[in-house]
């Protein structure tokens, strides 16, 4: 058996006061440590950098119930030209389908919807609305072609930033202004989106013609010959009449 401890061996000696006066020890670094000199130095010169603007615009794109076949396809050959936009079901096209669109967009995390309404089976007209608060903008689409009736050449990658380039008519009047705020905030696919590839290589041509809007998509690629510089791909044409 072990020897029993002493009394005083078992007191517990009294902690040591700290000297108030002690230097403060220098932070340490991955290169060992610094001076407090050295810091005051570092944080006097280098400041925060500036919070960088991501976009995060959403696109909900949506219809109508009872559409066409030829709509619907449409309506999916435009979603997969945005990489940026979320695809919803059906809304019945009734009155109140202003307050149905803004809850879904809601729900769904987006700032802008396209909704293609489609009535007597015939006739389609295209919704660009800007949510909740607006503006919005309704359409009469003609003249379409969807990419399963063409034979195009062209083949740009999926997912791809598109360049956007307007016709000089944009400029004239206040309300093509606004059309060209609102097409550039919906058709721009986001800078470093999830869903997008980080180059360009395809081009969204929109021009007025007669007071319709028409819209096209052309492929960049590299020219062969001289009169070889850019090839039809996706959507061929989609007229928008206001």
């Amino acid at each position: 058996m072990g020897k029993k401890r002493k009394h005083s061996e078992t007191q517990t000696a009294e902690p040591k006061k700290k000297d108030e006066a002690a230097p403060e020890r220098p932070k340490r670094s991955l290169f060992g440590w610094k001076d407090k000199e050295e810091v005051q130095q570092q944080t006097e010169y280098n400041t925060d950098p500036p919070q960088v603007f991501r976009n995060k615009e959403k696109v909900m794109v949506t219809c109508s119930r009872r559409i066409n076949y030829r709509y619907r396809h449409l309506m999916l050959n435009m979603v997969s030209l945005l990489p940026h936009c979320k695809k919803d079901n059906k809304v019945e096209s009734r009155s109140s389908k202003g307050a149905t669109l803004n809850e879904l967009i809601e729900l769904r995390g987006c700032s802008s919807a396209l909704f293609f309404e489609c009535r007597k089976h015939q006739d389609l007209y295209l919704w660009m609305a800007r949510c909740p608060n607006g503006p919005s903008v309704k359409f009469l689409v003609n003249a379409v072609h969807t990419m399963e009736e063409l034979k195009l050449t062209g083949n740009h990658l999926k997912g791809s930033r598109p360049l956007l380039t307007f016709s000089s008519n944009f400029e004239k009047d206040a309300h093509w202004k606004l059309l060209k705020e609102m097409i550039i905030q919906i058709f721009g696919t986001p800078k470093e989106h999830r869903k997008s590839k980080p180059y360009h290589d395809h081009v969204f041509v929109f021009s007025i013609a007669d007071d319709h809007i028409w819209f096209r998509n052309y492929q960049i690629s590299v020219p062969h010959n001289e009169s070889d510089k850019m090839v039809r791909g996706g959507l061929d044409k989609m007229t928008l009449v206001e």
